[in-house]
């Protein structure tokens, strides 16, 4: 039987690397990085942020910033911005860069290089004609961002090869926790990333890492098959998640995010996506919904995870 034919029609954007992480900026621009490593393939390192508007009849996707990161793949990143700042983290191999995003309006006419430092770079298409002025002579505007590199902070100590594997800002922006190949769990003060605590949280490498919205709770999942609710602000654990997996089956935890109980003000429900592993492949995934607080499954749903490729 054939492949079944892919579907490109809904496809946003294309970018011309591995892509391995995907962060909202702003509430109207998607940040996406990745890249070819270290080796000498001609794949750049690097992100791109993409601005998100509708046309009338589909959602586009218009390149407005490129950076380009050396010879560091970016594996993950985070986000967080305030009145006055806004901040992104981002997992490059064994460290975590800090960078400071600064935006700027740029007419469609102009075309800005190198700002800031060798890496950054704000690329301009050429406006069509139509949108150069308006009856008033009003030249058309674009918001265009600038990132900076700023403090780097090594997250992983696992040996020869160490990996950070997540990075993720608190809701508040007061802290930074940081997962990787070693199993630990390390927590930083933002944005000055002095470090807070060292969480000895698992055996095997984090897969995923979220902060509650509200309360002091962090979550993290490994693939020791343990979910852990911590503590943030004391960095105590508080319990571990346990579940009655299938008869015979074995599941591990792939993502985990915190969320809001419906009709209940400030209640945090958690969500997480467990996988089937090992003979017990061909089950089925699960979606769960959690009560943290009670450590019990409110609701779960079942499905397929080929699906989902």
């Amino acid at each position: 039987m054939p492949p079944a034919r892919k579907n490109f029609e809904n496809i946003l954007a294309r970018v011309n690397f591995p892509l391995y992480t995907v962060q909202m900026l702003t509430n109207r621009h998607v940040i996406v990085g990745g890249g070819g490593g270290s080796s000498k393939t001609g794949v750049a390192n690097g992100f791109e942020i993409f601005e998100l508007s509708h046309d009338g009849k589909k959602f586009v996707a218009e390149e407005v910033t490129r950076h380009e990161t050396g010879a560091s793949v970016v594996m993950n990143c985070s986000t967080y911005s305030d009145i006055k700042h806004s901040y992104l983290v981002a997992g490059q191999e064994s460290h975590c860069q800090f960078y400071n995003v600064n935006s700027v309006l740029v007419s469609e006419e102009e075309e800005i290089e190198n700002i800031g430092n060798n890496h950054s770079e704000i690329r301009q298409r050429k406006p069509r004609a139509k949108e150069k002025t308006d009856n008033n002579r009003n030249i058309r505007k674009k918001l265009k961002f600038i990132i900076n590199p700023s403090d780097c902070i090594q997250t992983d100590f696992n040996g020869p090869e160490p990996l950070s594997r997540v990075a993720r800002i608190s809701p508040n922006g007061k802290l930074l926790a940081t997962g990787g190949t070693d199993g630990d769990v390390r927590l930083w003060k933002f944005p000055n990333l002095q470090p807070a605590a060292v969480l000895k949280a698992h055996k095997k490498e984090v897969d995923d890492l979220d902060f509650s919205h509200y309360g002091n709770y962090l979550i993290s999942v490994a693939k020791d098959g343990q979910a852990v609710l911590w503590d943030c602000v004391k960095g105590k654990e508080i319990r571990k998640l346990t579940w009655k997996q299938p008869e015979g089956s074995k599941y591990l935890y792939k993502r985990c995010r915190f969320g809001i109980v419906e009709g209940e003000d400030k209640k945090c429900a958690l969500y997480m996506l467990a996988n089937p592993t090992g003979l017990a492949k061909k089950q089925k995934s699960y979606l769960q919904q959690w009560l943290p607080e009670e450590g019990v499954i409110k609701r779960g749903a079942e499905f397929d995870e080929a699906f989902l490729h």
